[in-house]
């Protein structure tokens, strides 16, 4: 195939040192307060990215395996090392461990395969990205997480990941940064325009659209995306903003919605049942669906808006 995927265009704010704190996003949508009842162990976690620095203290002990479908280290299926540091960024949002330094991710036991479809410079065929998919299916993972497009709507592509939903596994996509903060235009990247995948877009800090972020009917929710703090190259961290960096929050959400799933209906509940727990767990921001769609992860909304009603029930007595 001719054609390249590419990183979804995202912007480098600043490498940090050290850290130590749970960073705002993972803040945002509550996932700490989840932490009590599970931290996504054993779900694991398909990122299909630039790989990964595996010995990053953060990430290595969280990296149950890889695959490399680059051309980089001559097409070594085997190293799935990370010389762009987008894939490392991704990883730490999902599942950086929580041991008392650095940062932590989303669901911080959860297990992540590294799939390396993108090279150095942060582009990929789309046969890499296409047989990471499937190579993802066959090792039986939970989520797909893709902060990855293109503007070519490719069957292949479409099929494989129709192929990953009939498997029952959630595929998580960026919905792209050609936005213009309105709602009048549409801005369609792939795969996240697909109906198959949740499409997420970005919000900032102060749960603000991001006016970068792609909007368009086929957008699912909102998740945090500007100025995010996670890890990256030779063990430091960075701050990047991208709806690159909001798709890992939701990965990491349903990794725990997933597990608490399986805790709870003592079964594994089907790709469009876990939808629908994702989409439960969402707050509305006041804005078009096409910017929105069903607002912003927020994992404790069901019992947050059940308080709401109960107090609205004693002042209305």
């Amino acid at each position: 195939m001719e054609q390249k995927m590419r990183l979804i265009p995202y912007r480098f704010i600043a490498e940090v040192e050290e850290a130590a704190e749970v960073p705002t996003g993972v803040e945002m949508i509550q996932a700490p307060k989840i932490w009590e009842r599970t931290k996504g162990k054993g779900i694991t976690v398909a990122i299909l990215d630039t790989g990964c620095d595996g010995t990053h203290p953060d990430l290595k002990d969280r990296i149950i395996s890889g695959r490399n479908f680059t051309n980089d280290d001559n097409s070594n299926q085997d190293i799935y090392r990370d010389y762009n540091g987008h894939g490392t960024h991704v990883a730490g949002t999902i599942a950086a461990a929580e041991n008392q330094n650095g940062v932590v991710g989303v669901a911080p036991e959860a297990n992540l395969l590294i799939v390396k479809v993108l090279d150095k410079h942060g582009s990929g065929q789309y046969e890499w990205i296409i047989n990471g998919i499937h190579f993802a299916i066959e090792q039986k993972v939970d989520i797909i997480s893709m902060s990855l497009g293109g503007p070519v709507d490719v069957p292949a592509l479409r099929e494989a990941i129709q192929k990953a939903v009939a498997n029952n596994i959630l595929v998580v996509c960026a919905a792209g940064n050609e936005g213009d903060g309105q709602d009048s235009t549409d801005e369609l990247g792939y795969p996240g325009a697909y109906n198959e995948v949740i499409s997420v877009g970005a919000v900032n800090l102060e749960r603000r659209i991001s006016d970068f972020s792609n909007s368009n009917k086929e957008l699912d929710l909102v998740a945090p995306g500007e100025k995010i703090l996670s890890t990256y190259l030779n063990g430091k961290y960075a701050k990047l903003s991208g709806t690159s960096m909001a798709t890992p929050h939701i990965s990491g959400a349903l990794a725990l919605i997933k597990a608490l799933s399986n805790e709870t209906f003592e079964r594994n509940l089907t790709e469009p049942e876990l939808y629908a727990q994702l989409i439960k767990r969402t707050i509305p921001l006041g804005n078009s669906p096409k910017l929105e769609g069903n607002g912003m992860a927020y994992l404790t909304a069901p019992e947050h808006l059940k308080k709401i009603f109960e107090q609205k029930e004693t002042v209305e007595a």
